[in-house]
Parts: C-alpha cells; structure tokens; sequence
C-alpha cells in the first residue's frame, strides 16, 4: 500500500486543474512534520508560503458554509490578526515602561542612593521632599551621594574621588553583567538587532533570534547597558524585543506559527510597535516600519502596524514611565518662529550629520571587520570592560557626558526659560522679563561660556566612543549617541548665532527680522535639528524620521527645518557611501539582504549567471520515475543544495518541477518508518500514477504531492535586471534556467547577490549564507 504525503498547496498542473485522480491529502488535514519548514541560515519561499495561505484561507471559507462552528472557526481566525497585535502592543508598551524605569534607577545608582527607599531614583527621591528650593532641586537631604554614604563627607577632594571610584566601579560592574549575561546565555541579545531584523523580514531564517531566551537576555542586559553609561540608546533594541514578543505570540495562532510569510507581516507590526515605545512616536513606528526595515508591506499589514504602535503607545502611556504625563520623550515647547534665513544654518547641520554619518559608518565597520577577523573578537568581555572604563572614566568630570545621553538631549533641546537653572541657559538677563513674561535678548553668561567648552569636549568624546561602543557583545543601540551627536553641534551653533544676532543686529542677514531686544534665535531648535541631520546621516531614514522628530519633541511648526537638515544629510551621506549603518552591517554580516532600493545598471544575462558555469559538472538532477531511494539519498548525501529539479529524464531534461532538499528528507524517513516494505531499492515516483510493478517488487515511493509544479523559470537570454527585479518583488530562493524548453541551470537568490557584489567590485564571497 503506497502512502500519501501532504502536498504543498494545491498547484495546477498543464492548465488541467488539480491533479488529483488519487485523493492527495491535504497539506492542512495530515501534515508530516517537518514538510513545508526550512534550515537554519535558509530563504524561505515567499511564492510557496502565500500559495499555502490562500489554500488555507480558501478551504476555511469554504467550510464556513457548512455548520454554525466552522463559522465561528472562519470569524476567529479573521480576528486573530488584531488580537495578535493587541497582544503585541499590550507586552512590547509594558517591557519598554519596565525597562524606562530600571534604566533611569539604575543610572543614577552610580551616584548615590536614597535613604527614604532605596528604589527610588534622584528624581522621584526629591519630588516629595519639603527641604528642596526650586533652585536646587536636585540637592535634597534624603538623597546621599556614595561618599557621604561611606564616609560622611559631602564636599572636598577625598569625597570627590570616593565618588568617581564608586562611579567607574559601578559602570564597570553593569558592564560585565551584561556582556556576561550575553554570551553565556544568549549570543543573539547583542547589538541593535534592527540588520537582522532586516534581514528576517526580507525572507531570511534564524533561529533562536526572535525567541525567549533572547527576549529574556535582551531585556536585562538592555537595562544593564545602558545604566553603565556607554555611548549607547535602548531605542534600536527596543524593535528587536518588540520583534521577539511578536514571534513569541505568533506560536499561540496556528494561522502563523505554521506560515513564515504571515510571520513576517506580525514581525513588521511589531517593529513599529518597537519604534512607538522607544521614542513615543506610533507614527513615526509605521512609517519606521515601511521605510527602513520591511521587506513586504501590504495594506493590511499597514493597519495593524498601525494598530500596534497605538496599543504599545497607549500601554506605556498608562505606565508614564518619564514622570511627566506625556507619551513623548523630549517634549519642547519654543516660542519663536524660524526666519527664512535660518535655513542656512539648518542646512549646515545638515551638512555636518551627513559627513558625521559617513564618516562614523566608514570607520564603524573598519572596526568590526578588525573585530571579527582577528583576535579580538576572541575576547568579548575584556573588551566591554576596556571601553566601559575609559567611557567612564573620561565621562565623570563632565557634567554633560556624565548624565544619561537621554537627560543630556532633553537639555539641549530645552528653550531657556525663568524657572531653568542649567548653565546653558546662564544669561546676564534672565530675570528682566518683557511683558509676556519671556526673556528679552540674551547676552551669554559666564555659565553659558563654561557650558559650551564642555559641550564641545562631549561632542569629542560621543563621536570618538561611540565608534567603538556600537556593535560590542551587548546590547547598543546607535538612535540616542548618534542623536546626541548631532545635538550638542546643533546647540553649539544656535548659541553662536544667537551671540551674533545679538552682538551684530544691525549687520544685513539680522535688521530685517531681529530688531534689538527681541529674542529671534532659539538654540534649541538648532540642537533638534542638529538631531536629526545626524541621526539621517547615519541611518538614512528621510520621512519616517521627521515625523519621528515632531512625534518626540511636539515641535510641529518646525518640520521644514526638519526636512532640510534631513535631506541634506542623506544627499551628502549618499554622495560619500551608498549604504546606511543597517546595510552596511548587513554586508559585513554576510546576510542574503537583496536591497529593494537599489537599480542593477549592468547588461548582464542570466546565462552569466546560473550554476553550472561552461566547465562545471551537469546540473545535480532527480528523474520523474526512475530513480530508487538510494539513488536519492547518495545525491543528498554528497550535496549540499536547498533542492533539486526534477525532470522526464536525464536525456530530454524536460522540467517537471522542483523539490527541496529537507521535504526529501523527512518524507523519505517517515515513509520507512511508517510504510512497510521501502527498502533502499524501492523507485521513487514524482508522477501522478505509478505504473503496475512486476510482482515481488518492493513497494515504490509516490512523492508528488512534496514537488512543487509551478517553479519560476525564465530563458538563458533574460537580462539579469529582470531576474534581480524577479527575485526582490517576488521573494524568490531559486529560479530556473531554459533554452527551448530544456533545463540549462539554476540561479539561487545567493547568486544573484554574488553577482551583484563582483559588478560593484566588491568580495562576492562576503556573502556567507545561502
């Protein structure tokens, strides 16, 4: 009696519908485990697992017809999308608040500890004590800094040292738990995750990158990093554990757990939901989502992002984990408008991000490459530890690198006002108001000269160290330093201008619009700017990160200035080097990332292209009906390929269709446990009907119904812009080759990216996985 193995989908064959004079079981009723799933470091079929979810989808409605609980069946699978991405929302919006929350205790840990509960931070230890003045109301008696802790000494030199020591010794010690953490436990919690997320979403399998462990990892070692106080933000990270919850609920929904195409849309909703909860911004997630990291992107997945981010939004809203009663991160309120003038400025911010980012990029993966190709990277913990204590020990003496990156742009962004004490806003004015109540023009203080020599310090330090933070063995995410970055040159610059306008108001560029005594330049907006011209130069996000800019700031009116400083900073990134930080980090990886956004400009065909080359061996082959288990199994014992055509014979290589590899496999074991009689002899039929066999012949082995009939084939001459074109559009792992009808070869997705490499003379072998 021969078996029947679950086909993958119902394909049709010759124009003649299904084949189907046996009954062939249904993918859906009786699947063998295993058929239909992929290898680790494997593309998946795009094409195979969309035809797989319309028979699913198909087959539901059909039986909706017949009974009251077919369906609810067919109701409650149309409504598992929203409820997967209320889920989503729901736990990415409370892992982020949760994070927020360690990360600002943990980070003022190193200075001190309050004695009204130890599980209060600086702030919130301060906020209920009735001995503060407004002036200094980050001095209050319950909070002890570590030396008046340990030896009772608040001021002097000794307890000046007792606090740098316990300083560094704490950064040092988070640090080495989170490295340690990492690559004990999960080696995959690393980095920002945003390349591989990339690389996932384009079709892409790793497995154990979205899975608990990481997810559990990920999110301590997060709060672990950024506590210590390296160049790093938790905002990049926070995709990659909104990503792990969405994988993780996926296996609740049959509808997704079996169908890695689906997978892939909850996994683009769950990237914007990361985005909403890292900066506040729902908006901004969606567009994040379908601007840098998603490879496909239909309209209904659109929605849900959308649905997601509002959900992951409205959770950490709920858990207000700033203190302030807003969802946004660094809320501003200026009360100036820009001049038409200022945009010269914007655009010399502009400017300035995209040489930053070019250069960062450039000299980033110099480093990483050294990393991974000597023995350095044998040595993870040690250097954590190095960077962490020469982070640390150069961050103390300055006020400005020694608070948290997240507290340090909030205060650039700030719009000096009466109530602020900080050293920026030290003007020799600031108590003679004008009517309104707001300040008057502002000559520069003593606190503001301090100030900018200090800044100007940072932004030395943030764009040396970040360099070498962004891609060790933690968790590091590059949105906030490389913000920061842009920031502190954005303030410099505006508190320069702004001594001009005050300095020179009746110089040409000034008198038409900023007359003596008004307040025409906001310093401000020039370090938000600033932000963004960097953080574009580094990721080359355009769209999504406006509006990421407006959602985390509320600075609505300023958008023009925003898109000026952004698309500068991409036009002079891009004229330097093609690839942002993701893609580049891709490539170093030697992930099969097929860029959408990138033209193939070369006359190539696909002839140039598919294996076997002129001098190769034949095309490895399966015949339709005259090859026995052995024959199949020496051919995948001495091979390593994803899959093989099948053809009439050896002699007419006329194409029937193509089966992969581990469908083989499994179907070829489960057929000896489970059928008596298949021994190494028996045939192996990919035909509808096997034909009568003499008697005491053993049992043959019918294996049609794992072939897939419909394989995409184009012929020799195909310009290989098309077959690129192919490939991206449509997903594809393999296409195959023909010239009149006959097989002549096969082109894998990794081909193409090898061919693409060469025409840019670059290291085809770079690309590492199939």
């Amino acid at each position: 009696m021969t078996p029947t193995f679950s086909t993958l989908g119902n394909k049709f064959y010759n124009s003649g519908g299904i084949a189907s004079s046996n009954r062939i079981m249904d993918f859906l009723e009786e699947p063998i485990p295993g058929v239909g799933t992929y290898d680790d470091f494997n593309t998946i079929d795009w094409v195979r697992e969309k035809s797989r979810d319309r028979d699913r989808h198909r087959e539901i409605t059909n039986k909706s017809k017949e009974s009251t609980w077919a369906l609810i069946h067919s109701v409650s699978d149309a409504f598992s999308g929203w409820l997967l991405m209320l889920l989503i929302g729901l736990l990415s919006g409370s892992l982020a608040g949760l994070i927020d929350i360690s990360a600002h205790w943990m980070t003022d840990l190193k200075e001190g500890i309050c004695t009204e509960g130890f599980w209060f931070n600086h702030e919130h230890c301060c906020w209920n004590s009735q001995q503060v003045t407004f002036e200094d109301r980050d001095k209050c008696p319950e909070w002890n800094s570590w030396s008046q802790l340990i030896m009772s000494m608040e001021e002097g030199a000794f307890a000046y040292i007792v606090n740098y020591f316990m300083y560094v010794l704490w950064a040092l010690l988070f640090a080495f738990l989170a490295v340690s953490l990492v690559k004990v436990f999960a080696p995959y919690a690393c980095g920002s995750g945003i390349p591989e997320i990339k690389t996932i979403l384009s079709g892409f399998i790793i497995r154990g990158y979205l899975g608990k462990w990481t997810l559990v990892i990920k999110t301590i070692t997060l709060v672990l990093a950024v506590s210590s106080g390296l160049s790093l933000g938790k905002e990049g990270p926070l995709v990659h554990v909104a990503c792990c919850c969405g994988n993780i609920l996926c296996h609740c929904f049959n509808k997704y757990r079996k169908n890695e195409a689906k997978r892939r849309e909850v996994l683009s909703a769950a990237a914007a939901a990361g985005v909403s909860v890292a900066f506040g911004a729902p908006i901004g997630g969606v567009l994040f989502s379908l601007e840098e990291v998603s490879y496909y992107f239909p309209l209904k997945t659109l929605w849900r992002s959308f649905f997601a981010a509002l959900v992951a939004a409205f959770t950490l809203r709920s858990i207000n984990p700033f203190g302030n009663s807003r969802l946004v991160l660094f809320y501003v309120e200026f009360h100036t408008p820009w001049h038409l003038f200022e945009l010269v400025p914007f655009i010399l911010l502009g400017i300035f991000g995209g040489l930053w980012g070019a250069l960062f990029i450039r000299t980033n993966i110099a480093w990483c490459r050294k990393r991974k190709t000597t023995q350095l990277g044998k040595y993870p913990v040690i250097e954590v530890l190095i960077v962490t204590a020469i982070t640390a020990i150069l961050a103390f003496p300055n006020e400005y690198t020694r608070m948290s990156t997240s507290e340090l742009i909030s205060e650039l962004f700030n719009d000096c006002g009466l109530l602020d004490s900080s050293k920026l806003c030290d003007y020799e004015n600031r108590f003679n108001t004008s009517k309104s109540g707001e300040l008057p023009d502002r000559p520069a203080g003593p606190g503001v000269y301090s100030a900018m020599w200090q800044l100007a310090l940072t932004l030395i330090l943030k764009i040396v160290i970040t360099i070498f933070t962004f891609g060790m063995k933690i968790p590091s995410g590059l949105f906030i330093p490389s913000m920061a970055v842009g920031a502190i040159a954005g303030r410099l610059l505006g508190v320069g201008m702004e001594q001009l306008a005050y300095n020179h108001h009746d110089w040409a560029i000034f008198n038409s619009w900023c007359s003596q005594g008004a307040d025409c330049i906001t310093p401000g907006l020039y370090a938000m700017v600033g932000a963004a011209a960097c953080l574009g130069g580094v990721t080359r996000m355009t769209v999504s990160l406006v509006v990421i800019m407006f959602e985390l700031t509320g600075g609505l009116e300023y958008i023009v200035p925003l898109m000026a400083a952004a698309m500068t900073s991409k036009w002079v990134a891009d004229a330097l080097g093609r690839e942002g930080i993701y893609d580049a980090h891709i490539r170093l990886n030697g992930y099969p990332f097929l860029e959408a956004k990138e033209e193939f400009a070369h006359k190539t065909l696909a002839m140039d292209v598919m294996k076997p080359r002129r001098n190769d061996p034949l095309l490895t082959v399966l015949t339709q009906d005259s090859m026995t288990v052995e024959d199949v199994e020496t051919i995948i014992s001495e091979t390593t390929y994803s899959g093989f055509p099948v053809v009439v014979s050896r002699e007419s290589q006329r194409l029937v269709g193509f089966v992969l590899r581990r469908d083989l496999i499994i179907s070829i074991e489960n057929a000896r446990k489970k059928q008596d009689g298949v021994v190494s002899t028996s045939i192996i039929y990919f035909t509808e009907h096997s034909p009568p066999m003499p008697p005491y012949t053993p049992p043959t082995l019918k294996l049609r119904n794992i072939l897939d009939l419909s394989p995409f084939t184009v012929t020799d001459l195909t310009p290989m812009e098309i077959v690129v074109d192919i490939f991206r559009k449509l997903g594809l792992r393999q296409c195959l080759v023909t010239h009149n009808g006959r097989l002549l070869g096969i082109i894998t997705k990794k081909d193409v990216l090898k061919h693409i490499a060469q025409m840019a003379n670059q290291d085809p072998d770079s690309i590492l996985f199939n």
